[in-house]
């Protein structure tokens, strides 16, 4: 905790002013079995402090023998003082939508947490709707609080607009690592409205305003403020392989080719890209290639689309959070006010709404567990039943895009597995929200094909070579003896196809989404 002049310059506000407490005095406020709204997308914009504090109250709760624990909501991925933190003292009960902690992972997968993995651009409104109950604490982050107690948001949005709206309580923490020059980043909506009265959004171009840079505050509803200075969790981006090279050699020659055919402009349409290494590396990508004058509609803001801004090559980006790498986050916190003109962060039920990314003609990439030779794609369960992260905002995209490609090697640990299998051991986009998948071993456009036909496609360009016979062969004898030939499956053999890797002890690579 931060009591430093600076820090507490950033809260003008006097009736917030006089509620400023530590983040300890903040935690005995929350109760057991409370339902939390906190801010963070992608390790962006999260608290810090009040967590960790919760987490050594629940600690003493347990020391008592007194059961202490919490259902925790947010935008998506947090840090290690948040879902880390909550997670080893066995804090949360509930948790959604998403999430990339270790201990959160382990105990999920244990049965120790439950855990509702959510299409991100549902969040929000099964929240507003009810549908998930009373919303008793809203936690978020903030950069500063004004005079009349609006507030800069932190360096994600996320869902701290409905937070603040639905929470019956809430507690500020102002955050002094955040540059103040983020103030005029955002772009806050506050004209949807909720069913039969749900109005359009009146947004056509990428970067277009149509909401305040400010998030409005309740000044009835905040308990506590409490002063942070603490930096957001980044993480390094491995270096590019070959494997990436190559994938984002075929992603750039389809693009060329669809410029070429007439089915985009040359400027392309709305990028969105997923969170990841190999995502980086096609973005990165785009940057040796011939497009002008390209935008971004996506969800985080990653080292690959602030190359593409250094560049020229990309206009504007809007998003909901930032997701950089420990250099690329000091470069670009510490020059914050240089990107002010060509980022924004939205809400994520606008940067993730369906009927925005489908008006746009968002052009989506993402990445996956695995593909089976139809085109299903699973990228949230290792082996069926264990969970990774979590499906983010893929299926936003996915199934609203202009195009909806998805990209991993061909295979996985070193060669002992390939990713692209009969029968996808979970499901997340189907065959029909699936355009293009894309290895390093080439590319398959599944637009306008048969599921057989999508097959031979899939395994001849995708698949490593290593694998292409027992594909090959499986394919051949499901369209002999399968029961129907529309989608030729040997149910037994192709879920047995799994159970080997089960015996080896290998796992799947985890999908970095949102």
């Amino acid at each position: 905790m931060s009591s430093s002049p600076s820090a507490s310059s950033r809260i003008l506000n006097s009736t917030l002013a006089s509620l400023v407490m530590s983040e300890d005095e903040a935690a005995a406020l929350i109760q057991p079995d409370s339902q939390i709204g906190m801010s963070g997308f992608t390790g962006s914009g999260y608290p810090k402090a009040v967590p960790m504090a919760l987490a050594r109250r629940i600690t003493d709760a347990d020391l008592r023998g007194q059961r202490f624990q919490v259902s925790i909501f947010t935008g998506a991925s947090t840090g290690p003082e948040l879902d880390g933190a909550l997670a080893k003292v066995g804090g949360i009960h509930m948790r959604l939508p998403y999430q990339s902690d270790p201990e959160t992972r382990k105990r999920i997968n244990a049965g120790e947490m439950d855990y509702m993995d959510i299409h991100l651009s549902h969040v929000a409104q099964y929240v507003e709707y009810g549908f998930l109950g009373r919303m008793d604490l809203a936690l978020i982050e903030v950069t500063a609080i004004l005079e009349d107690g609006r507030v800069v948001p932190s360096s994600s949005l996320g869902n701290n607009k409905t937070w603040v709206e639905c929470a019956d309580k809430i507690i500020l923490e102002v955050n002094s690592a955040q540059p103040l020059a983020l103030e005029g980043m955002h772009d806050i909506y506050y004209g949807l409205g909720l069913p039969p009265h749900r109005q359009p959004i009146p947004l056509t171009k990428p970067h277009q305003r149509i909401g305040s840079p400010y998030l409005d505050i309740p000044l009835e509803k905040v308990v506590a403020v409490v002063h942070t200075n603490t930096a957001d969790r980044s993480s390094p981006f491995k270096e590019s392989n070959d494997s990436s090279h190559h994938i984002a050699s075929h992603m750039l020659n389809f693009l060329e080719w669809e410029v070429k055919k007439g089915r985009i402009p040359s400027s392309l349409l709305p990028l969105q890209s997923g969170v990841g290494n190999i995502a980086n590396a096609v973005l990165y990508g785009l940057e040796a290639g011939p497009f002008q004058d390209m935008t971004a509609y996506t969800e985080v803001i990653q080292d690959g689309l602030i190359s593409l801004l250094k560049s020229g090559k990309l206009v504007s980006a809007s998003a909901t959070a930032f997701s950089l790498s420990p250099s690329e986050a000091a470069s670009v916190m510490s020059h914050i006010g240089d990107y002010k003109d060509r980022i924004l962060l939205r809400p994520q039920e606008i940067s993730n709404h369906p009927e925005i990314i489908r008006r746009l003609g968002v052009i989506a990439m993402n990445g996956m567990i695995e593909a089976d030779i139809y085109g299903n794609v699973n990228s949230t369960h290792i082996m069926g039943s264990s969970i990774q992260n979590g499906i983010g905002g893929s299926g936003d995209f996915a199934r609203n895009g202009y195009m909806s490609i998805f990209i991993a090697p061909s295979t996985a640990q070193k060669g002992a597995i390939s990713t692209i299998v009969p029968m996808a051991s979970h499901i997340d986009h189907t065959e029909h929200d699936v355009s293009v998948v894309v290895t390093e071993q080439g590319l398959a456009d599944l637009r306008g094909l048969s599921p057989t036909q999508r097959a031979r496609l899939i395994i001849e360009n995708c698949s490593h070579p290593d694998y292409r016979p027992a594909l090959r062969d499986y394919l051949n004898r499901a369209e002999r003896l399968s029961f129907g030939k529309h989608t030729p499956h040997l149910l037994t053999e192709a879920l047995s196809w799994h159970a080997r890797y089960l015996r080896t002890g290998h796992m799947l690579p985890q999908a970095t989404e949102a």
